[in-house]
């Protein structure tokens, strides 16, 4: 049996989804193992563009595609993003999609919490997609969530529901909304569950059988490293583990079922939403980055905010994720700029740092010190080797190699599927 973890090593949005569906040609199986969906994944195959955000990116090939047990699911986003790859052509069957028993749910009072919070918290806010997300994993952790399996089950909810509403309607009092119908929630929860109990599975037997028969898992994480809610920069995070050791977690397997870690590894910086960002560019450098990377979030339709490369960022979320190498992307950005810059370290007044601190306030402070390149006029994008690489394109990315400390296994030229300079197979590794 061979295994790749595929986890983002920065704030998301490092272009996960097209590596994804590139590794999903040597896959048997891909399985998502945390996150909700928040976190959006955008594949171009064959001239056909789709968003996901739930359901593994396997499904568009037509891999056994599984969502463990450390996702949160929303029933109707779950069952309205079936609908919308159905309409494109992809057939989707309990044979071809299997969603873990043990799953937690994401209801409508999740939500609403998400939103009311945010609206209350005013410039501190958080920054959150509103969806859900975070409300959904305090229920789990808090042993009041329905799961999936729940939905089977009358008699169970009648004893849910109650322990649930009696959390969540305090807190709606508090923030003037009004409480929930344990009836009319039941009553919904009923009418899902001839929707989603056919494809309901218990994951970690599904994974053991994977597991023995010897064939190829790609487990794919969501969103990036530094919004994991231990190693990210809290509070200006997600509320689940985003490093790769969370795949064993959120997918019912022991460690030792993760082999090879890639880290997704933009060759700039961005992030959506609220937190610090030492690298981040205001000016017409920074305007460029996203224009030409077309730098809007899948899912919130986000303007991403973005920087030059941050290498101790990056080679503080290798180390956290046991990553063996990275796919760098969307270095075809980069092509025409006159100087490119690497932050290499940070200053806080007169003292240094090689990482970033834990503390909200420092890590607010920081201020990155800076490699310059030469950057390069010609093209990069569709290169699929690297004597197509200008000379000053392979020197920027063999220093990124030396500053992170791990090697570049793949590098990715353009949005398209082909247009990736392979190093190593991770499936090889």
């Amino acid at each position: 049996m061979s295994s790749v973890v595929v986890i983002g090593a920065q704030w998301g949005d490092e272009g996960k989804g097209k590596i994804v569906d590139w590794l999903c040609h040597r896959a048997d199986v891909v399985v998502r193992f945390q996150g909700g969906h928040n976190a959006g994944h955008t594949l171009v195959v064959g001239g056909v563009t789709y968003k996901l955000s739930l359901l593994p990116s396997g499904v568009v090939q037509g891999k056994l595609s599984i969502i463990g047990n450390g996702v949160v699911v929303d029933p109707q986003a779950l069952l309205d993003e079936m609908a919308r790859v159905g309409a494109q052509g992809v057939t989707i069957t309990p044979q071809s999609l299997v969603l873990a028993d043990n799953a937690c749910l994401i209801l409508p009072l999740h939500r609403d919490l998400d939103a009311a919070r945010e609206r209350q918290a005013g410039d501190a806010k958080i920054g959150t997609t509103g969806r859900g997300i975070g409300p959904a994993y305090e229920d789990k952790v808090g042993r009041r969530a329905i799961r999936v399996a729940d939905l089977a089950d009358p008699d169970a909810l009648d004893q849910k529901i109650p322990r649930l509403l009696a959390h969540h309607d305090a807190l709606r009092r508090g923030l003037d909304l009004p409480p929930v119908d344990p009836a009319a929630l039941k009553a919904e929860l009923l009418a899902l569950a001839p929707k989603l109990l056919p494809f309901a599975q218990p994951v970690w037997r599904v994974m053991e059988d994977v597991r023995k028969s010897g064939r190829r898992i790609l487990f794919e994480g969501a969103q990036g490293a530094l919004l994991d809610v231990d190693h990210g920069t809290y509070p200006f995070v997600t509320s689940s583990n985003t490093v790769s050791g969370q795949a064993a977690a959120g997918a019912g397997v022991g460690p030792g079922a993760l082999r090879y870690v890639l880290g997704i590894v933009k060759a700039y910086t961005t992030r959506v939403g609220s937190g610090p960002f030492p690298t981040e560019l205001f000016d017409d450098a920074g305007k460029r980055l996203g224009e030409r990377g077309h730098e809007f979030g899948t899912v919130t339709g986000r303007a991403r905010r973005c920087g030059w490369f941050d290498a101790v960022l990056v080679r503080q979320t290798l180390a956290t994720g046991g990553v063996s190498g990275i796919a760098l992307t969307k270095l075809d950005v980069l092509d025409g700029f006159d100087t490119l810059k690497i932050c290499v370290g940070y200053r806080i007044g007169d003292r240094a740092f090689d990482h970033l601190p834990s503390g909200m306030r420092e890590q607010a402070a920081v201020e990155p010190v800076y490699e310059y390149f030469d950057g390069w006029s010609e093209s990069t994008k569709g290169a699929r080797s690297w004597k197509d690489l200008p000379d000053r394109a392979v020197k920027y990315v063999r220093r990124i190699e030396e500053l992170i400390g791990v090697p570049v296994a793949l590098l990715s030229t353009s949005p398209e599927r082909d247009d990736v300079i392979l190093m190593r197979d991770p499936f090889q590794a």
